[in-house]
């Protein structure tokens, strides 16, 4: 059975019946505020040519400003109580005892909580945990049972008051007599949460019909057989038992594989590691009984969930619920704060708290706890080279990954980490297979990465092994493999436009890390006794997108020519209010006055959805797809590198229908001004001919209009004076025809459209502005992309290549990094500084799980409440070479390349191209990360 995939489906249906709850994004508009939006920025931000000197939220930050969750107390929030109540959780240290209760003996009667939370409580108050086994079956461990994962949560304590609580945390910290347990039973972890495989060959070329691919056939779901994947038969008949004839066709040649072959095999370990963004989780939650509103405020990527699925958890209880007020601050997650648990627990705390707005916040020891992790990989690779010209035959590798104790995104993890494995190769014949494994560790998600850094980085060790045993050139080898634009991937996909990788290889290849290594080498170690000098290459391709992104849009203008913008984007780190802005100015010529992100409330978009993108069938949608109000998706949380292209696809698209619907007739009507028909007339002025920049309209020699002049004329001829767009994307976007008044049939990337009209419209078109002040245009035809789509696994990519450059002291093992050098393409850059940002940052993170994070997965690791950032090492800046590393980005092709996604990438390709530094030191190879001192001594003894 396929299992369900989706990141949003299981909270349909979530909300009860009857209740009016306005957080259902299925028919009611939402009520919610996002507390970030402003800050401003200050009156200097721009510089003369429209480019940011610094980041929109800056001087928020830098002063002091409230900006994220983290920062917030009831006091601060408008019509809130202003008694702050606080709460912390006690957590099973064990997974393979009875758990029997706790024992608070020892806090004596002054610091006994207010309020204690069990099971047996929740149960009593007909308290579920909601998601459909998402998020596991119970919130807290029930007496009598096991918890299903170590760190599960077994209690709440809420205090009235901050003093009593801090002393009551401080003093049971650590103790392990609180918790009482009994005798021992088995691991209560969910069952396995699922299996898939992918499985192509070629038809002989590149560009020829694949014989079979998961696009063309199928994705082949299996079961389990213990702990071992159990996949379909083999056979002719239906696309999954054809495929897995297609992969023993593939197992068949390699095991008969001659001796012109080289048949290379190998398994590789990729870690557990804690992401460490620097705000833990935490949430503030107020339950008005006297109201029914469950009052929010939540460090979240994905919002809308926090609402909807507080909604279910509420609804479905004891608890009178009216409605939901979920606001949302600046957050840092690297995706760890994408679909947790943790929110909920929030709202537990909320509901319990008497009247009393609840914080529960984790500490650092907390959040090591229970935070979500990067899963750890296992990965048994087999590559199949021709031994005279290089060129690879066949790859398979098949992959296990283990999620702990909660489902949570684990299965999606895994199968992105099998369809990233081929990394910038084509493979005429492939074979991966992914099968997400639960245990009683902490749970997994989905982590800066999503698989890509597990399964690429053995990928990339693997092929410079093979160089070495063929002794050829690394980058020559893989310029023999390199997969060029048009080519299909291991899904049997042609991924959207050019691929550069080719490009980047031979910049690689030129450089003088690379062409000078080996003399550079017996130089270092000549001069330096007891160390080896190395340098390795790495070089990697990320998808970035789901597969199910969507978005919303606002841009409108007043008559005074003063823009406002709202978009559903909001702030977790990665600049995206600021790239959003940006993107404004750079189609309209300015940037907005106004901004609202993390907006939850669209009433102009009244759309329907079933949020099942990926599971429902091309014959549902299709009936679907009928109803000009429905939408597979409503929205996407911040996650998945889907920033900067996916929703700013919204963006553009707003921007450039304002341009089309009214900058441009309204600058046309000023132009034509006059007899003859003005300055126009004479001249032979096209659409495409006009341009927005500094605040002035220009188009083909005419002569320049204020922005301000501009917006003042489409207002008194009633043109379009704002436009809000949904859009989805199905690794396609999805197109719509609307019929609009004045423009006739017109079709956009986008599959919703809501129009708003200048002062100077007619009183008819003024009365079809009827949702607070906009008119939803029901669209006259859409075309979404075929839901097989959702096979190709990806079609957008960024590539990225870093050459690391590094010294091994052979004494004690440590390995020092002298230098490194990055080649990536991004499309066109938005904000170039932004993009430095995430170079560094991403780097400074792929070093640290090359060389140094790890994290335990069972009794000793994180789950016992014992670690803290003393025995995690992360890297520092003396760690990373930080004065002596450089970056390459390539030009786009022109002026249009749309932006690409590259926050998980930059991270990635140093992972390793430091492994096989360490490999041309010291002539030992590691296929365990992290590669540590004590492994290189143990190698080196």
């Amino acid at each position: 059975m396929r299992p369900n995939v989706s990141r949003r489906t299981f909270i349909k249906g979530s909300v009860a019946a009857g209740i009016a709850i306005k957080v259902s994004f299925l028919s009611a508009p939402a009520q919610a505020a996002l507390v970030q939006t402003p800050p401003l920025p200050g009156p200097d931000w721009l510089k003369a040519d429209g480019k940011p000197k610094y980041r929109l939220d800056a001087i928020a930050k830098v002063t002091g400003g409230k900006t994220f969750a983290r920062d917030y107390r009831a006091r601060d929030l408008e019509n809130w109580p202003k008694e702050q109540a606080h709460a912390f959780m006690l957590h099973a240290t064990k997974a393979d005892r009875i758990f029997e209760g706790i024992d608070l003996s020892l806090l004596g009667d002054d610091l006994k909580p207010d309020r204690v939370v069990l099971h047996e409580d929740l149960v009593a108050d007909d308290i579920t945990i909601p998601g459909e086994g998402f998020y596991g079956d119970v919130f807290f461990v029930p007496k009598g049972q096991t918890a299903r994962l170590l760190g599960q949560p077994v209690a709440l304590l809420v205090y009235h008051d901050f003093a009593r609580y801090d002393a009551a945390k401080r003093l049971i910290r650590f103790d392990d007599t609180v918790v009482r347990y009994g005798g021992k039973a088995p691991y209560s972890h969910p069952a396995h949460y699922g299996a898939a495989r992918y499985v192509r060959i070629d038809g002989g070329t590149p560009d020829a019909d694949d014989r079979y691919s998961p696009l063309k056939d199928a994705v082949i779901y299996g079961g389990f057989a213990g702990d071992e994947p159990a996949w379909p038969a083999a056979g002719e008949g239906n696309a999954m038992a054809r495929g897995m004839a297609a992969a023993a066709q593939i197992e068949k040649e390699i095991s008969d594989a001659g001796n012109d072959l080289l048949v290379f095999k190998h398994k590789y370990f990729s870690q557990s590691v804690d992401a460490s963004a620097m705000e833990a989780d935490n949430g503030n939650v107020w339950y008005d009984a006297s109201t029914g509103v469950l009052h929010i405020m939540m460090a979240t990527q994905s919002p809308y969930e926090v609402a909807e699925v507080s909604a279910s958890l509420v609804s479905k209880s004891k608890f009178h619920l009216k409605e939901v007020d979920l606001k949302v601050g600046y957050t840092v997650g690297y995706g760890t704060k994408d679909h947790s648990i943790f929110p909920f627990f929030c709202v537990l705390a909320g509901l319990y708290g008497n009247g009393r707005p609840v914080r529960l916040a984790n500490d650092r020891y907390e959040q090591f706890q229970m935070g979500l992790k990067r899963h750890a990989f296992w990965m048994d690779n087999t590559l199949v080279v021709d031994r005279q010209t290089g060129q690879f035959r066949a790859m398979t590798g098949h992959f296990k990954n283990d999620g702990g104790g909660r489902p949570n995104f684990s299965f999606s993890v895994g199968f992105v980490g099998a369809t990233a494995a081929q990394s910038i190769y084509y493979l005429p014949k492939s074979d991966f297979s992914a099968a997400a494994i639960a245990s009683r560790a902490v749970d997994a998600g989905s982590t800066r990465g999503y698989g890509t850094l597990q399964s690429m980085s053995a990928t990339e060790m693997m092929v410079d092994e093979v160089a070495e045993i063929l002794k050829m050139d690394a980058i020559d080898l893989r310029l023999k493999n390199v997969f060029k634009s048009g080519m299909k991937n291991t899904q049997g996909a042609i991924p959207a436009g050019a691929l550069r990788n080719e490009e980047i290889l031979l910049k690689a290849r030129d450089h003088p890390l690379w062409t000078n290594r080996a003399g550079k080498k017996a130089a270092f170690d000549a001069a330096n006794p007891g160390k080896r000098y190395g340098v390795g290459y790495g070089h990697v391709q990320k998808d970035y997108g789901t597969g199910a992104e969507s978005a919303l849009a606002a841009l409108e203008f007043d008559a005074s020519g003063r823009i406002r913008f709202a978009h559903v984007a909001h702030e977790i780190g990665t600049g995206t209010t600021t790239s959003q802005a940006i993107m404004v100015g750079d189609i309209l010529g300015r940037v907005p006055d106004e901004t609202e992100f993390g907006k939850v409330r669209w009433p102009q978009m009244p759309l329907e959805t079933s949020d099942e993108p990926y599971t429902m069938s091309q014959e549902d949608e299709d009936k679907h797809s009928k109803n000009p109000r429905w939408t597979p998706s409503f929205t996407s949380p911040m996650s998945a590198t889907n920033s900067v292209y996916y929703l700013g696809h919204a963006t553009r698209q707003a921007a450039h229908a304002l341009v089309d619907l009214a900058i441009w007739p309204a600058a046309k009507s000023l132009w034509s001004r006059g007899i003859g028909g003005g300055s126009m007339t004479p001249y032979s002025v096209r659409r495409e001919d006009i341009r927005l920049e500094n605040g002035e309209v220009n188009a083909g020699g005419l002569p320049p209009l204020r922005f301000e002049a501009v917006a003042a004329e489409a207002h008194r001829l009633g043109l379009v004076t704002g436009v809000t767009v949904h859009t989805f994307n199905r690794w396609q976007w999805t197109e719509a025809e609307f019929d609009i008044p004045n423009a006739g049939r017109v079709r956009l990337p986008v599959d919703a459209l809501a129009l708003k009209y200048g002062d100077g419209a007619s009183a008819e078109t003024r009365t079809l502005m009827t949702l607070d002040g906009w008119q939803f245009v029901d669209r006259a035809a859409v075309h979404y992309p075929p839901t097989q789509r959702n096979n190709a696994g990806v079609t957008y990519y960024a590539p990225m290549a870093t050459l690391a450059e590094i010294s091994v002291d052979t004494a004690t093992g440590e390995v020092t990094l002298l230098s490194h050098h990055s080649i990536m393409e991004c499309g066109t850059q938005v904000v170039p500084e932004l993009v430095s940002g995430q170079i560094q940052g991403g780097i400074a993170m792929g070093i640290g799980h090359a060389l140094k994070e790890y994290l335990p997965l069972y009794e000793d690791g994180p789950g016992d409440g014992t670690w803290n950032w003393n025995r995690y090492e992360l890297p520092r800046s003396k760690d990373v070479a930080v004065w002596t590393q450089t970056v390459e980005i390539l030009a786009p092709l022109s002026e249009t390349d749309p932006p690409k996604g590259i926050a998980e990438v930059v991270m990635i390709a140093v992972v390793p191209a430091l492994a096989n530094a360490v490999s041309h030191a010291i002539g030992k190879r590691f296929y365990d990360l992290p590669i540590t001192p004590e492994k290189i001594r143990g190698a080196l003894a």
